[in-house]
């Protein structure tokens, strides 16, 4: 399964939000990267319009994976070679912020990165190297969309909020009292752990990327609340997932919409005007790796 095969979304489920069993389950496939297996299937599902669409789950079935442990190079490289341009990543994430409630739902624009340097961040090393912009984490286009739809959370009282900041931190730990309130004081305004390195691969693949991410908590921030803990977080989430499957199933239409008019072809191209390693030096061996991922272009 490779290239145009019609499978042009993606979507990446996080903690909870390991299926979607409200499409139709086509095919299922586990493919070998040269940066490895991803987390598990990838389980190619159809919605009732035929158009088809690649699911993920970011941690693995049964959540095998920590936040540290994922393969988000082999994760984001399989995506890349079926075919996907967009991907929808779903994130559970703890609030910083007063009015972003526990169901609420988040869009955000921008992205701290808190993470230690021991995740694999980028395809460009070992004899060719690039440099991306990242100024703009996240696609603008396909969170607009998104957020065109929120009337359907709104109906299960939940808001979704935009243009927001998430800070990404390497956890599996929560984060300390001080560390919470530290971001607070940053502007930030959601924190989890899978932000990074998903949106810089993504970026450097040439898919349009953005995260839809689901609080849980407050975090350990604000006084008279609970401390978050995984049975607290687990428990929204059950209720959050519910949601996430029907903004899905109500964004689709849309989004296929928008790519079949082109909405998303501007970022196409952008990795050739990123490689700083001169041709005669660039490593065969890398190439043929990117060549994967990127083709025609070496």
């Amino acid at each position: 399964m490779a290239g145009n095969n019609g499978i042009r979304i993606g979507v990446i489920g996080g903690s909870g939000l390991y299926e979607f069993d409200n499409l139709k389950v086509i095919q299922r496939s586990f493919p070998e990267t040269p940066w490895g297996y991803p987390s598990g299937e990838i389980v190619i599902v159809q919605d009732p319009r035929g158009f088809k669409i690649a699911f993920l789950a970011r941690h693995g079935k049964g959540h095998l994976y920590n936040p540290s442990e994922i393969p988000s190079r082999a994760n984001i490289a399989a995506l890349k070679h079926i075919g996907v341009e967009v991907i929808i990543a779903f994130s559970a994430v703890g609030s910083l912020r007063e009015e972003i409630k526990p169901k609420d739902f988040v869009l955000p624009d921008q992205i701290i990165d808190r993470t230690k340097g021991i995740r694999h961040s980028t395809f460009f090393e070992n004899g060719l190297a690039a440099h991306v912009s990242f100024a703009d984490p996240f696609n603008q286009t396909l969170s607009d969309l998104i957020y065109r739809h929120k009337s359907v959370l709104e109906k299960e009282g939940s808001t979704l909020h935009q243009e927001k900041t998430l800070v990404c931190i390497e956890g599996p730990a929560f984060s300390t009292r001080a560390e919470s309130k530290l971001y607070r004081s940053w502007d930030c305004d959601v924190v989890n752990m899978s932000a990074i390195p998903e949106a810089k691969l993504a970026k450097e693949l040439e898919i349009a990327y953005q995260m839809v991410c689901m609080s849980t908590d407050y975090d350990c921030w604000k006084q008279g609340e609970e401390d978050v803990t995984v049975d607290a977080v687990m428990n929204v989430m059950l209720q959050n997932s519910a949601q996430a499957k029907r903004l899905l199933e109500t964004i689709l239409p849309d989004l296929e919409q928008a790519l079949n008019d082109g909405k998303f072809e501007s970022i196409k191209g952008n990795a050739s005007y990123s490689f700083v390693t001169s041709k005669e030096s660039r490593k065969a061996e890398q190439i043929k790796k990117l060549q994967y991922v990127l083709p025609g272009y070496f």
